[in-house]
């Protein structure tokens, strides 16, 4: 059990396909030894992997890793300090469901938009454009960190046609020692000061503006002021971009999609 944990830290910490990591563990002395075998000993295969996978999701124990990992730290000090910052990131999925478009003379394909899977992968729109090659399909990791530390504190995955205000209450964290919310301009809507407010939380939520409703100057340097608390999040998905580099879920359905996301968050 243990050692095939440790071959999952390893294939998420280097983003790498069950074949791939059964290939690396056979080849590289250094895999050998941080899952303490020897050359001799016998190496799981793709397919354990890849059944390992199932069971642990079956099981939600990569959850419940990450909560126990959680209590682990505040044990030893790190305690949810100061702000807790909210927000959202895009897992990249292989497309499946593809449909034609004409551009011109030139017809090339495009993953469907708002296709209804059966893996529980969606669409996303990405900046808000109509060009197709801004959609991302797959997933989305929604995480809350403190502003300290900026330790994952929680987080919550869904298909990426769910809004990031969909899970915000959720992963507020109610340990933290600070009341103060901060997040960008996606999480701003009547519904989410309300329950800020419901719930005693001081909100630091960025204003967005709209075509017949221009920021004012006051406003923009209120979102300037945020970022420089908020901007605080985009160093840990940074990290985990620099780690994982173009991390792609190469695994068909929502459970299996789960623990990829979450022991990315565990790392």
């Amino acid at each position: 059990m243990v050692l095939m944990f440790k071959v999952k830290m390893l294939q998420s910490l280097y983003n790498l396909s069950d074949d791939a990591v059964e290939y690396q563990v056979r080849d590289r002395l250094s895999f050998m030894r941080f899952l303490g075998l020897t050359i001799g000993d016998r190496v799981p295969d793709a397919k354990t992997i890849w059944l390992f996978r199932e069971e642990l999701g079956r099981a939600g124990l990569v959850k419940r890793l990450f909560k126990r990992f959680d209590r682990y730290l505040r044990k030893h000090g790190f305690t949810a300090r100061k702000e807790q910052i909210v927000d959202a990131s895009g897992a990249q999925s292989v497309s499946g469901t593809v449909v034609r478009r004409t551009h011109g003379s030139k017809r090339e394909k495009y993953p469907t938009i708002g296709a209804n899977r059966s893996d529980g992968r969606r669409m996303s729109r990405q900046g808000g454009l109509p060009d197709p090659h801004q959609h991302a399909f797959g997933y989305k990791n929604h995480i809350s960190v403190d502003a300290k530390y900026k330790l994952i504190r929680d987080y919550a995955m869904t298909d990426a046609g769910v809004h990031e205000s969909g899970v915000f209450g959720e992963l507020l964290d109610e340990t933290n020692t600070s009341r103060d919310v901060w997040a960008d301009s996606a999480y701003r809507s009547e519904d989410a000061l309300a329950e800020l407010e419901r719930r005693k939380y001081r909100e630091h939520l960025q204003r967005k503006g709209c075509r017949n409703r221009k920021l004012s100057d006051w406003e923009k340097q209120g979102n300037g002021t945020y970022s420089r608390i908020r901007c605080r999040i985009e160093h840990v998905f940074g990290i985990q971009s620099r780690i994982a580099k173009n991390f792609i879920l190469r695994t068909i359905g929502t459970i299996q999609a789960e623990i990829k996301i979450g022991l990315l968050n565990l790392e």
